[in-house]
């Protein structure tokens, strides 16, 4: 079998992110869910920090196929639902932030850190 070079599935950084969100986990927290899940499964466990969350959901890197299933396992859907590009993640992972929109939930988050710089 040979390798051949296939693309990142377009929504994966999406529901990456809404999946961090809807468990409510900062990229550090989400680092040792996955690690300690990977660990907890007898996996190798693979380096993984901050950044590469931060990544993942920019779309700038893929994960590999063993953080992808730990993904999976901890927002409790199938593999599959977050490779397919025509498959959605179920609504309670995603429905308040869908509203909301991405880019609304960038700007809030760049004004709270914003807020918390400024001196009280």
């Amino acid at each position: 079998m040979g390798r051949s070079h296939r693309p990142m599935p377009r929504r994966l950084p999406e529901k990456l992110f809404y999946i961090r969100l809807h468990l409510a986990l900062t990229q550090e927290q989400m680092v040792e869910r996955l690690l300690a899940a990977m660990e907890a499964a007898g996996d190798d466990v693979l380096p993984l920090f901050p950044g590469h969350i931060s990544e993942y959901e920019r779309g700038e890197r893929e994960p590999p196929l063993i953080v992808l299933l730990h993904y999976a396992r901890l927002a409790q859907i199938p593999l599959e639902v977050l490779v397919d590009d025509g498959l959605s993640l179920p609504g309670g992972l995603h429905a308040k932030y869908m509203i909301m929109g991405i880019d609304s939930l960038k700007k809030r988050k760049r004004m709270k850190s914003y807020r918390s710089q400024q001196p009280k």
